[in-house]
């Protein structure tokens, strides 16, 4: 299974660097897997939470709204890649 996306980097991808670049250094963690909890571990507080809502919707061309910012969709890059999978879909 592939997308045009892959080409280039994959959204996946994408989230996973910008959640390392951006939001795991001010923690002082330095690596996460897809599938753990960014926030149980700590990665994302609440301002990292804005962050990475804003980075989303200027990336991938989504709108979010408040009512899908919640634990359940951001909490591991696999669950933000589906967010932004099932918003760019519509």
């Amino acid at each position: 299974m592939s997308t045009a996306k892959e080409t280039s980097t994959s959204t996946k991808d994408q989230i996973r660097d910008f959640i390392r670049e951006q939001l795991a250094p001010a923690k002082g963690i330095t690596s996460f897997r897809d599938d753990e909890s960014l926030m149980e571990n700590g990665v994302i507080d609440s301002l990292g939470i804005f962050r990475l809502v804003t980075f989303l919707e200027e990336a991938f061309g989504v709108r979010i709204g408040d009512e899908e910012i919640n634990a359940e969709n951001l909490q591991s890059v696999d669950m933000i890649d589906q967010l932004v999978q099932r918003k760019a879909k519509k």
